[in-house]
């Protein structure tokens, strides 16, 4: 069987990652989680999440420097578009998540790590903290959705003719509508595009995480010009509800355009906040702007 169109524009920005980056495939009970590995064996872990039809592969511009002194492993999300099988036992709830979650840890042979999730990402990230605060020593939220805040009715009706008639042109102009006045990556734009009409995609979703419960340090970083949601209700709420939260709005960005567009300034927010010996965090609290 040839590939399909899906396939090549995803081993298209597979070749974007450094040389030495490995492919594992994670076995769990609800099927098989290809992680992109790459770093130095002994760095502290970190996992990485994207967003909704991004793949692991989103996280390409940023994987170099993260991967520099941490172990980067970066998940295509069950359920999504990407190489995760769903196999086994059906995913039906959030609780099936968060032991999705739980198995993929174990078969990687982490049992703490650094988190971070970007989008839907960041929801299952913040979600599975609350779940397994014991497995995460630090947290990071870029641009999360349904964490904070809802998302903006204007976006979902921009977003309504893609899920009901999933095109790629009609991915990408929404993508265009996203990420006006940015630069996204080409390649990651083709691959986007086509993963919204990969069969069989199945989001499981719940309600919004207790992140007042959470006590790990948490960095929430904000899309200045999202159009997701209202970038400064995402950053007040953030502000006023983490026990231990840092936050900080990126100019200049929006939801699309993050993690990869314009990746050094991220890139630096993030490794200062995993690498910071813990007691430089006390003094931090209550976010930045």
């Amino acid at each position: 069987m040839s590939p399909s169109a899906f396939d090549l524009a995803y081993d298209a920005l597979r070749a974007r990652w450094p040389e030495s980056t490995e492919e594992r495939d994670i076995k769990t009970p609800f099927g098989s989680a290809r992680v992109h590995t790459y770093g130095p064996e002994d760095g502290s872990p970190l996992v990485l999440l994207p967003g909704g039809s991004a793949t692991s592969l989103s996280w390409f511009a940023n994987a170099p420097a993260l991967g520099e002194r941490h172990r980067v492993h970066a998940v295509d999300l069950v359920g999504d578009a990407g190489r995760s099988e769903r196999q086994g036992t059906p995913l039906k709830n959030a609780d099936d998540l968060m032991a999705w979650l739980d198995a993929l840890l174990d078969g990687l042979g982490v049992a703490r790590t650094h988190l971070c999730g970007h989008s839907y990402g960041a929801w299952l990230a913040a979600r599975y903290a609350v779940h397994a605060p014991q497995r995460v020593d630090r947290l990071a939220l870029v641009d999360p959705t349904q964490v904070f805040a809802g998302f903006r009715p204007g976006y979902l009706l921009r977003a309504l003719p893609s899920l009901i008639r999933p095109s790629e042109d009609r991915a990408r102009a929404f993508l265009a509508w996203e990420t006006a006045g940015t630069r996204p990556d080409e390649t990651w734009q083709r691959l986007y595009a086509l993963a919204t009409m990969v069969p069989g995609r199945k989001f499981v979703t719940g309600g919004r995480p207790r992140v007042a419960d959470l006590r790990m340090p948490v960095l929430v970083l904000v899309a200045e010009r999202s159009r997701a949601h209202r970038a400064a209700q995402v950053a007040e709420r953030a502000r006023r509800t983490l026990p231990r939260g840092e936050v900080t709005v990126l100019p200049d960005t929006t939801h699309h355009s993050l993690p990869h567009t314009a990746p050094e300034r991220l890139n630096d927010r993030l490794l200062d906040f995993l690498d910071r010996p813990l007691q430089a965090d006390q003094g931090r609290t209550g976010g930045q702007g």
